[in-house]
């Protein structure tokens, strides 16, 4: 069965997209801790992280880069944490969370819920900072 990501991938549901090549993807997180919290998924399903090979791994750190890169352009934060759990969604992905405190990534905390309006400003404005 595909996981939710490999759903988004084939665009079998909606999710606000902010960059994309052949081999990852990076949207925002619908229940974000903070404004735009982002998540890096690679298209091959692997559950864990570190079941990826390694040229796999190392491009999927590359393409984070340039996506967090993109949020600290885009949302006033001191730098963008990466917190990698999986436990949650059997498929790889990386959370790229915009930090001001420790806190921010605190995911024992309540999310937000912007509406889907919020999301497709944030979306766009991340994606108008990719370089």
């Amino acid at each position: 069965m595909s996981s939710i990501f490999t759903k988004i991938i084939n665009r079998e549901i909606p999710a606000h997209i902010i960059a994309e090549d052949d081999r990852f993807i990076s949207f925002l997180d619908i229940n974000p801790l903070v404004h735009g919290h982002s998540l890096v998924v690679p298209k091959i399903e692997v559950d864990y992280i570190f079941d990826l090979d390694d040229q796999t791994l190392g491009d999927l750190n590359v393409f984070s880069k340039k996506v967090a890169k993109a949020i600290e352009k885009s949302v006033k934060c001191i730098r963008i944490g990466v917190a990698v759990i999986g436990v949650e969604v059997p498929h790889t992905h990386i959370h790229l969370v915009p930090l001001n405190t420790m806190d921010d990534i605190n995911f024992s905390r309540p999310k937000l819920s912007p509406t889907q309006v919020e999301l497709a400003a944030m979306a766009e404005k991340i994606s108008a900072n990719l370089t």
